[in-house]
């Protein structure tokens, strides 16, 4: 009995010990920038992408990760821009809906999901001059970071929105569970988590407010087997994010350490762990 609880009150907080321990091995050493910000393409062999120790870090910028999605088949948004030399961006050359990104950030900062002029994430609207200053300040103070101007994406319905996130917590392939975010803005929205066929589960991060449990979306069986595909490339425990669209199923982005690890629940620890030992034994 002693045994079985000392088992469960390690469950608990093992998994928050991972993740830390992953984020000292991945962002610690000298060249972890340099990794991170090797650009590549989806045409490189796979040997090139996996060149380096904890080459998942290429992964970490979504320049990157686009490009490894489309290598191994997936949907993305449409790409217009990308770069750093903000006087080249043609406004005029874009729809009047379309997203702009950092290639290095986390937490949906500095994002800005525009809708004839109109920032769906701050409630402001911006000028093309407004919008080329603020990017201009925010590379000055990043040498590495870039942005990317893509597609605004559409629900499902057809709709011009903030769109709801999946968040797919993945190991080697093997889908530990679905976080759905219906997304208000960057830091709002309501939160449900499901198994891959979509049956409702405990919260395994408790983030936002938990409501019942949703419709599933059309294209969840495009969506369950793509995070597969990339899961098992990306090889070591990841959060996979997609999206449902009139596209079908689109990729999102790579998150190594969500969280950092922390304000996960007793369930969520737990489940992630035993998968963690399971499918990605001995892996950072």
């Amino acid at each position: 009995m002693l045994g079985t609880i000392r088992r469960v009150f390690k469950q608990q907080d093992e998994f928050s010990k991972r993740i830390k321990h992953r984020h000292r091995a991945f962002w610690s050493p000298e060249n972890a920038e340099d990794i991170r910000n090797t650009i590549m393409d989806a045409e490189d062999s796979m040997e090139r992408w996996q060149r380096e120790e904890y080459w998942q870090r290429k992964l970490s910028n979504k320049y990157n990760a686009k490009q490894f999605a489309l290598k191994l088949g997936c949907e993305v948004a449409d790409l217009y821009w990308n770069g750093r030399d903000v006087e080249t961006i043609d406004f005029s050359q874009f729809p009047e809906q379309y997203v702009i990104r950092p290639t290095i950030g986390h937490s949906s900062g500095n994002v800005f999901i525009m809708d004839k002029g109109y920032n769906l994430f701050d409630n402001l609207y911006y000028e093309n001059e407004d919008i080329r200053r603020l990017l201009a300040s925010k590379l000055a103070e990043s040498p590495r970071l870039e942005f990317l101007i893509e597609e605004f994406l559409q629900e499902e319905p057809g709709k011009y929105k903030v769109l709801n996130d999946y968040k797919f917590f993945c190991f080697n392939g093997e889908i530990a569970s679905c976080q759905l975010i219906n997304r208000l803005g960057p830091k709002a929205g309501f939160g449900s988590f499901y198994d891959e066929h979509w049956n409702p589960m405990e919260a395994v991060h408790p983030g936002y407010t938990l409501v019942a449990p949703k419709t599933r979306p059309e294209c969840l069986e495009e969506m369950v087997q793509q995070v597969k595909v990339i899961s098992r490339a990306y090889k070591i425990f990841c959060r996979i994010d997609f999206y449902a669209t009139t596209k079908g199923a689109v990729f999102g982005e790579f998150t190594p350490t969500p969280g950092m690890g922390e304000g996960y629940s007793k369930f969520g620890q737990r489940l992630l762990f035993r998968y963690w030992d399971k499918y990605c034994a001995g892996l950072v």
